[in-house]
């Protein structure tokens, strides 16, 4: 039987980020997920998925190796990074899960406007949650929403990122209660 209290959702971060953020992203899991949260690097380095020619780096080999490295306690690994990700047939992505899998990641690349390391601000931070939690959405089985409100609806640009709630769609949030029911059962 997996308990929520047993288990944990493990926040990867890879490179510096900030303090703020982290503690963002690990109280909106624990909201969202019933899951506590720890924070601990898996991926120091992320050069292997770095494709040359177009200076990105392909976040489904990232992916593969999170989730062969992820430590016995976690129920799930969201890394987050700061490198532009892409999968082939996009020029880039906010993040990628396997879907109802163990391991997502989330980018903070191009989600701020500023683009600056230091400079932390809400709407930034914002931003990062909500792809976040979507990305970890998609480890529970739960897919791109239709509704434009809804944390789960797909984003191409950072206004669409703004305009989503940072709340799950009624639907979405019944299906994600099922999924977490049904892994409590196992």
């Amino acid at each position: 039987m997996t308990s929520q209290r047993e288990h944990s959702i493990l926040i990867s971060p890879v490179g510096e980020l900030s303090t703020e953020l982290i503690e963002a992203v690990a109280g909106e899991i624990e909201q969202v997920f019933g899951f506590s949260t720890e924070t601990n690097t898996i991926l120091q380095d992320l050069s292997f998925a770095l494709d040359d020619n177009r200076n990105q780096h392909h976040s489904t080999a990232i992916l593969d190796r999170l989730a062969a490295d992820i430590p016995p306690q976690a129920i799930r690994v969201l890394a987050i990074a700061q490198v532009d990700l892409f999968i082939p047939i996009l020029t880039h992505v906010y993040g990628e899960a396997q879907l109802g899998g163990q391991a997502c990641i989330v980018s903070t690349f191009r989600l701020n406007e500023e683009r600056s390391g230091t400079n932390v601000p809400p709407k930034y931070i914002e931003r990062i949650v909500k792809e976040a939690i979507h990305e970890l959405g998609h480890t529970f089985n739960l897919r791109h929403c239709r509704e434009h409100t809804c944390l789960m609806h797909s984003c191409r640009n950072e206004s669409d990122v703004d305009q989503k709630s940072d709340q799950l769609c009624r639907y979405c949030k019944v299906l994600l209660d099922d999924e977490i029911k049904r892994l409590k059962v196992k």
